[in-house]
């Protein structure tokens, strides 16, 4: 893929945020969530691709937007075909109550590189750099702990470990403190928590626990890029969800997903902007005049380049984002 492509999609993550930016503590996720869409699918449709959507807002019955299988692009000849993986809102419910960390997210790979992972939950583990290869998501959590304090060379009292603040993750909560690791909960965003590992200034080494398995998709293309590790197993609730996990990741679906699973090749580009403040990035800022801020990062697994991108948009400029009221 042409590296010029990463700075386009960086637009496409700006538009979702600023589409959204401004329903921050309004009480509303649908709209939230709909603003963002429409504001990525506008910029999106003028990029010179011929993207798929493989992971998206739902089928094509249950989202009007951004639907998973959907074509986005302007599908000229020659233009290089790609799979796109998108969240246009990583964390509607923080958006909507004013609450810190909401992303707005894509992964683009050549056709075929990404996983179609079915909307399910999945097992997921997650850590930077300098802990890669040194996780078994299989293994107990005391296990993986202290593989990845040793490799972070910490006492396991000052690992970091990051779960989602949900009843399901209770007894990682109980042994992680048994052992005396830390542990930071989160409530919302999956993508941001995983990243998260990737970056030192964050403080989290680790992250684990049962989430999203589209989320998953997404947080391995990021994580690829970013030089860490990712794993992670579906966990299909009902028939149903077995037969698609059969129908999208082969007939031995149960096994230990890896990056090269969920996000296969070395040409994997991911971009986020922040909506809402986080520890990774800033949210949109509103300023005189009609103008906006974003805060955004790009990277690319082939080169491994981190881009960290402060934009000043005129809104005036933008119309699609100027209806917002």
């Amino acid at each position: 893929m042409d590296r010029e492509l990463a700075l386009n999609i960086v637009r496409v993550t700006e538009a979702a945020a600023l589409g959204c930016g401004k329903y921050m503590g309004r009480g509303n996720k649908e709209i939230a969530d709909q603003a963002a869409v429409d504001g990525m699918r506008s910029m999106f449709q003028v990029l010179d691709i011929s993207g798929t959507v493989v992971i998206g807002e739902g089928e094509l019955d249950e989202a009007p937007m951004l639907y998973i299988g959907e074509k986005i692009g302007t599908w000229e000849a020659g233009s290089p075909e790609i799979d796109i993986a998108v969240d246009p809102l990583d964390g509607t419910k923080l958006v909507a109550k004013g609450l810190p960390g909401a992303l707005a997210v894509v992964a683009v790979a050549p056709k075929g590189c990404l996983l179609h992972a079915p909307d399910m939950y999945m097992h997921k583990i997650a850590v930077g750099p300098q802990a890669a290869g040194h996780i078994d998501i299989t293994a107990p959590i005391e296990e993986n702990l202290y593989n990845v304090a040793k490799a972070l060379n910490k006492d396991i009292t000052e690992v970091t470990v990051i779960m989602q603040d949900r009843e399901r993750h209770a007894d990682f909560i109980e042994r992680a403190r048994a052992v005396g690791a830390r542990i930071k909960l989160f409530g919302d965003g999956d993508v941001a928590a995983a990243i998260a590992t990737c970056f030192d200034d964050s403080g989290v080494d680790m992250m684990i626990g049962k989430g999203g398995a589209p989320e998953g998709v997404i947080s391995a293309a990021a994580i690829k890029c970013l030089g860490g590790e990712f794993q992670g197993i579906l966990v299909p609730d009902n028939e149903e969800e077995r037969r698609r996990c059969k129908e999208m990741a082969g007939d031995n679906w149960d096994r230990v997903l890896t990056m090269e699973d969920l996000a296969k090749g070395d040409d994997i580009i991911f971009a986020a902007t922040g909506v809402s403040d986080g520890e990774l990035l800033k949210g949109v800022r509103y300023m005189a005049n009609n103008r906006a801020q974003t805060y955004s990062m790009v990277t690319r697994s082939k080169s491994g380049t981190i881009r960290f991108i402060d934009t000043i948009h005129v809104l005036d400029k933008k119309p699609t984002y100027a209806y917002v009221k």
